[in-house]
């Protein structure tokens, strides 16, 4: 039984655990304002908030319940559009909205409706996060609620007047502050006691179970074959999450989610554009959900963290599920974990159970590049992520991967031993370009030709060195 909180009611569910959040919320507890869009997470029109203990308190973030599983839901407090108002005074028959819906009133930022009820849960989220809310953190919460009938003009305008209205937060005690200034009902201010009420679920799992992170990838793929799979979800298992670094090491949790990388400070202190980097990376509610083991184990030929950790040169730790912690464990490198499309070099028992690399120095250069039909929210046609440790004007070490060339994440070790031991100049990113080109073997297909990637490569390879060595290159002394 999954035991949790339903806006201001316990829920105890009986659904399978495969079954997704969205269709018990519509179906079993017959709230409608969460919607069914697209069930690909792509649309934000099911955005639910999704509230966690920790440390003594309760931590929000947006999710879509479409990708959602049940097994993830055990303990946490769900919020849907319904639970962000105070039902007793629409109950009396007075008209109330929060600070957020009167916005989106006020800046006619409605049309049909479907995905109102996302933005809503999406910005009013803002108002419970512990980061300070500025106009382009507001719009950025969004980033995964897509509007099929609006300008989205009207919506950032009311995302603007929301982040106004968030100004003053109390970023120590958000739901208080949110709870005293309307955003939240009364009733958010006793959630992390009653929390703590919900026991437990059983530990007893069956080891031939699949294996569920975020799913962010697994029920767009599987949807129909996972509603009714007994699910062992990682989630729940702490040692298999967080952030460290260790003697020069940065140690990272299979079982962290995108999201947690991006609000690191110790990552921001190494990684100076991570905030860029990261934001290319699908959107709010599937950081929130996505972890960094499902995206390796994925074995996608353009996953973003692949291309990323790849190039960092990491090293990821594969354990045996039966029996962790008792020596059955192994390390490969990452750029070793593919071996053909869609293969990697893993047992079905084993979990991959962390990542790590070597932290950054200030000899150290690092970027991430992408193209993609969309900026933001998209699959990439080709990315890149590149790694140099320099020696001087030298190059020491080198370490670059590329993605949607090859019919795997392809680590570039040509073209990274070319470049170690040259000087950093025009003639040699030129001269590593044509090393490259024999190294990849991209195929047609709906993301652009052959010829069509290999371009994009070369101009991500260019823009590399003009990211990391912008006094030292200008596009045309690369291009000539």
């Amino acid at each position: 039984m999954t035991e949790f909180l339903l806006n201001d009611r316990t829920v105890r569910s009986n659904a399978p655990l495969g079954t997704t959040l969205l269709d018990v919320i519509r179906y079993n507890e017959h709230l409608p304002g969460t919607k069914i869009g697209c069930r690909e997470g792509d649309c934000g029109a099911c955005t639910v908030l999704v509230g966690e203990q920790r440390d003594g308190h309760v931590e929000y973030r947006s999710m879509t319940s479409c990708l959602l599983a049940m097994a993830n839901v055990h303990g946490k407090h769900i919020v849907t559009v319904e639970g962000l108002t105070d039902e007793l005074a629409h109950g009396a028959g007075v008209e109330r909205l929060n600070p957020v819906q009167q916005a989106m009133v006020d800046q006619g930022a409605t049309q049909c409706g479907i995905c109102t009820p996302g933005f809503v849960v999406s910005l009013t989220g803002c108002s419970l996060s512990s980061e300070a809310v500025t106009k382009e953190l507001a719009i950025r919460a969004v980033d995964g609620n897509i509007c099929r009938c609006t300008g989205y003009k009207s919506i950032e305008r009311a995302a603007e007047v929301a982040a106004g209205l968030m100004a003053s937060k109390d970023v120590k005690e958000p739901v208080q502050w949110a709870v005293a200034h309307g955003f939240v009902p009364g009733y958010f201010a006793g959630i992390v006691e009653r929390l703590k009420r919900i026991s437990a679920p059983p530990s007893e799992v069956d080891p031939t179970s699949p294996l569920l992170g975020g799913g962010t990838d697994l029920y767009v793929q599987k949807h129909d074959a996972m509603l009714h799979a007994a699910i062992h979800p990682l989630n729940k298992e702490h040692a298999l999450m967080g952030i460290r670094i260790e003697n020069g090491q940065c140690i990272i949790g299979g079982a962290t989610v995108a999201g947690e990388l991006l609000t690191s400070q110790e990552l921001r202190e190494y990684f100076p554009n991570l905030e860029k980097h990261l934001l290319l990376v699908s959107s709010t509610p599937i950081r929130n959900m996505g972890t960094v083991a499902g995206n390796f184990v994925n074995a996608s030929p353009i996953g973003d963290f692949t291309a990323m950790f790849i190039a960092l040169d990491s090293t990821i730790t594969l354990s045996n599920e039966a029996a962790p912690g008792q020596g059955h464990a192994r390390k490969l490198k990452l750029k070793d974990l593919y071996l053909g499309y869609k293969q990697i070099d893993k047992k079905p028992e084993e979990i991959l159970t962390s990542v790590q690399f070597n932290v950054p120095g200030k000899h150290t250069r690092f970027n991430f590049e992408k193209v993609s039909k969309r900026t933001y929210l998209d699959i990439a046609s080709v990315n890149s992520a590149i790694r140099l440790e320099l020696e001087g004007d030298t190059v020491r070490e080198a370490h670059i991967s590329a993605g949607g060339v090859a019919a795997t994440p392809k680590y570039l070790g040509n073209t990274a031993s070319f470049l170690v031991g040259k000087p950093i100049s025009p003639e040699t990113v030129r001269a590593a370009t044509k090393v490259m080109n024999d190294e990849i073997a991209p195929i047609s297909d709906a993301r652009g030709t052959a010829d069509y990637k290999r371009l994009l490569l070369r101009q991500l390879f260019f823009a590399h060195f003009l990211e990391l060595f912008p006094e030292r290159f200008k596009l045309m002394e690369l291009v000539a």
